[in-house]
């Protein structure tokens, strides 16, 4: 090597090693200079020269063939873009890199393609909103099994009801948010129907004056305490009697709110009404609106003791000209497939039925009460449903439960003020081989509804259930349920008749 050649090569080398000591790579990739007549390079994406638009369009080449791997860290997508030179004719430059090369820029070489600057983090919008969006897998499930025992009238008006076991609910669901101000929930379930069929599938956006926070999407509207009630944390194996006058899950959208104390609570919701297993809801007509008021008028948390109060209405214009409720005698089984016109097939027959009502409007209201002392507390609601008939008739139905609970173990279940319902029990000591029991609690609700009405004397019935239960909570994510439910019913048509069902649950969520 020559002494000219060998000085040269010592400066290059000086030059990486204080580059490198002052934080900066030396730029080796150079923008080369073409002839006007060159023909344009391009890559995947395109011309490497539209990259800049607003720029004179002239001609660039980027070399850089061998692609390689740039060093881990911060990627700054601020302003990587290639630089307009002169036009003159054309040199030849080495392209392969050192050995330690630094790409100076990382937008073109990442993974050897080509990046969108919207995939690659700013540091600027990173340091505006950390750790978003988040998000977080969940999901339970609900195994169901049920023995019944009829008497003859039972089986007389509703078929000999089969022994079942089954998944009453399976569901899936990712939650988090996006934004301080923006949270989502997206479920699906699929044990129901629509295998899978949405659940809760909505945003909401938070801390709006006035409103408070805003939900879109399909959710359980505002109108019932039980029904407000997560399934995870039922007190008994299904929602009472009174859910089946409910509008529950619907496409909607509405505000919720709280003073800053959350002892008062309030939410509207609008809605197209009804919503099928896919939240569909479609017609020219359809609508519905729901709103729940609560208040604590007493609430001591250290001594959990508190008495909560609340009121519902619910107003239902429906597309379909009628109406139709029904429900089984609180316990439901496992759902079939889809029948014709989108109807649910179920082991389980409906116990009270109004039959097809010609009707447009319906209103409801629903009367809340609920208490706590220590590890005992109860709660009931009082529902009535007004449905006005094509005729200009009123019909009414009316519908209630009361139920109440008493930890054996010494646990007491938590008051959720942000949703204003009872929440999740957590044992004092889990059941384990270190000789944790576990959280043991007794249960007992009675139910009432009638729905006799003038213009299907025959369908409606009037059902008197009584329900005892014993909950076995391992820890806070499993539970097994027993339930034993005499249901008493008087038919529209022939002899009262009484069935029994005893129900087991195995539930496991995450």
């Amino acid at each position: 090597m020559s002494g000219k050649r060998l000085w040269l090569s010592v400066l290059m080398i000086l030059s990486t090693v204080a580059g490198q000591a002052c934080g900066q790579a030396p730029d080796l990739r150079m923008p080369v200079q073409v002839a006007p007549d060159a023909p344009q390079p391009t890559d995947a994406v395109g011309p490497i020269n539209s990259r800049e638009p607003s720029a004179p369009r002239v001609n660039l080449e980027y070399i850089a063939a061998p692609r390689f791997p740039v060093q881990a860290g911060v990627v700054n997508s601020g302003d990587a873009r290639l630089l307009p030179v002169q036009q003159v004719e054309p040199k030849k430059v080495d392209t392969m890199p050192p050995p330690g090369y630094t790409s100076p820029y990382p937008l073109y070489d990442i993974l050897g393609d080509r990046k969108r600057s919207t995939d690659i983090l700013n540091p600027a919008d990173a340091a505006k909103t950390p750790g978003y969006p988040t998000v977080k897998l969940t999901g339970f499930f609900q195994a169901d099994f049920a023995w019944f025992a009829q008497d003859a009238n039972s089986v007389k008006s509703l078929g000999n009801i089969q022994d079942d076991r089954g998944f009453r609910r399976a569901r899936l669901a990712a939650v988090g948010d996006v934004m301080d101000n923006v949270s989502y929930m997206l479920e699906m379930d699929f044990a129901f129907p629509g295998r899978p069929s949405f659940m809760d599938v909505w945003l909401d956006v938070h801390k709006l004056p006035v409103l408070g926070n805003v939900r879109v999407g399909q959710y359980r509207v505002n109108f019932g305490m039980d029904e407000l009630t997560s399934v995870r944390e039922l007190q008994f194996i299904e929602r009472g009697i009174t859910f089946g006058l409910a509008p529950f899950r619907q496409m909607a959208v509405g505000f919720h709110n709280a003073n800053e104390e959350k002892t008062v609570t309030w939410a509207v919701d609008g809605f197209g009404y009804p919503s099928d297993f896919f939240g569909n809801s479609t017609g020219d007509r359809g609508y519905g609106m729901a709103g729940r008021i609560t208040a604590l008028p007493y609430f001591d948390e250290e001594d959990h003791r508190l008495v909560h109060v609340g009121l519902d209405y619910t107003y239902l214009d429906t597309s379909t000209g009628n109406f139709r409720f029904r429900n089984q005698a609180e316990y439901g089984g496992q759902f079939g497939p889809l029948g014709l016109g989108n109807t649910v097939i179920t082991n389980v027959p409906f116990f009270v039925d109004t039959g097809v009502l010609p009707a447009s409007i319906t209103q409801m209201v629903n009367g809340e009460v609920a208490f706590a002392a220590g590890s005992l507390y109860a709660q009931s609601e009082v529902r009535y449903a007004f449905v006005r008939l094509q005729n200009g008739n009123y019909t009414t139905l009316p519908t209630m439960y009361a139920q109440v609970g008493y930890f054996l173990t010494g646990e007491q279940r938590p008051y959720n003020k942000n949703n204003a319902v009872f929440g999740r029990v957590k044992p004092l000591h889990n059941f384990s081989s270190a000789g944790g029991i576990g959280a043991w609690e007794l249960a007992f609700r009675y139910s009432y509804a009638n729905f006799h009405n003038n213009v299907n004397p025959g369908f409606a019935n009037e059902l008197t259930d009584t329900t005892l239960g014993l909950n076995w909570y391992l820890n806070q994510y499993t539970k097994f349920q027993a339930n034993w439910i005499h249901t008493f019913l008087s038919p529209g048509s022939g002899l009262p008749s009484g069935t029994d069902t005893l129900a087991i649950r195995a539930q496991l969520d995450f």
